[in-house]
């Protein structure tokens, strides 16, 4: 009997399902937007799933949409459900800006979402206009409170940590989670964007993490689906309060994902340029080489936060920013 093989160690895949936004983050998104790809570039949820079937049958158990804002592709629902009859896959969870939770929450939940992770840098409406470009505070905090009304627990909240930008609002996240059952993350702030600035907004959150955990008393605290977050809580806290290291503590030999771009590449990490691509030429590979392909994504994997040579089987694409990556 021919045993089957399985990705080594690779549990988790990232799909982004478009690369568009209804938001312009200033250090994820051009002000003016992205120009919208041709329809056949962009891979449909029948050939999405024909991959997440071939991710399932090598192990991965977890997907993770995400984008650009998932949440603007038409008939996310109808996406959900058919991952949600893969037997393999145990968690489908989803990175989203908030902004169209209120209206979509319940149609997702009841395809099959498990849980979401939201994105918010700040508690301040103004500033969160400043950096978003757009005037959507509101939305946002109701996306929240919708998630915890859907039971879509854990809840987590992303906030990418920037020195010059909410550092100075570290009282108002406490006050956040101790009134709301969510798990807020802190995530160091990383140049994937090519960003010159990045020493002007860059502020460990080892340094975050000693100041809050000896003002506040915070302990340690365990939670669902944590990856490489060092989470925190304290006594009258309703939420709690994660770390990611994600630039100054390397935590790459640990990594259990690949990300799934929008367009049907199959990128190895985040930081590092190696693509494989799968679909060639409008046609999606067949399942033995999707496979196959898979394969030689794990195999290309960085030991740490670096950038990887060419290599006849990988695309060496250096101009990707974050809203095409997935995040």
């Amino acid at each position: 009997m021919i045993k089957k093989r399985k990705l080594d160690g690779i549990t988790y895949l990232r799909v982004s399902v478009s690369d568009r936004c209804n938001l312009r983050c200033k250090y994820c998104m051009p002000e003016e937007g992205v120009a919208d790809k041709p329809h056949q570039k962009i891979l449909s949820y029948e050939e999405l799933e024909q991959i997440i079937v071939s991710a399932a049958e090598l192990g991965v158990t977890h997907i993770r949409l995400t984008g650009g804002e998932p949440l603007v592709r038409k008939n996310l629902d109808y996406f959900i459900k058919k991952i949600d009859r893969i037997d393999q896959i145990k968690d489908i969870s989803i990175t989203t800006n908030g902004v169209l939770l209120p209206k979509l929450g319940e149609k997702l939940t009841k395809a099959g979402l498990d849980r979401v992770n939201i994105s918010l840098d700040t508690l301040d409406s103004d500033k969160f206009k400043f950096i978003t470009r757009r005037d959507k505070f509101s939305d946002v905090i109701a996306g929240i409170d919708a998630a915890l009304a859907l039971d879509l627990k854990p809840v987590k909240v992303n906030t990418v940590l920037m020195k010059d930008f909410n550092l100075d609002e570290m009282e108002e996240f406490i006050e956040f989670v101790r009134d709301r059952e969510i798990n807020l993350r802190f995530i160091e702030f990383m140049p994937v964007n090519g960003d010159s600035n990045h020493s002007k907004h860059f502020y460990p959150v080892e340094k975050l993490k000693e100041e809050l955990v000896d003002k506040y008393r915070l302990h340690k605290f365990s939670i669902r689906g944590a990856g490489p977050s060092e989470d925190y809580t304290a006594d009258g806290f309703k939420g709690s309060i994660g770390f990611i290291a994600a630039l100054s503590h390397k935590f790459c030999d640990s990594c259990n994902r690949l990300r799934l771009t929008a367009d049907g590449k199959l990128r190895v990490c985040l930081v590092s340029n190696k693509e494989v691509v799968l679909k060639k030429n409008g046609k999606l590979l067949e399942k033995d080489k999707l496979k196959d392909a898979f394969f030689r994504a794990v195999a290309c994997k960085p030991k740490g936060h670096d950038f990887l040579g060419t290599d006849s089987e990988i695309d060496n694409i250096k101009e990707r920013k974050m809203f095409q990556i997935g995040g």
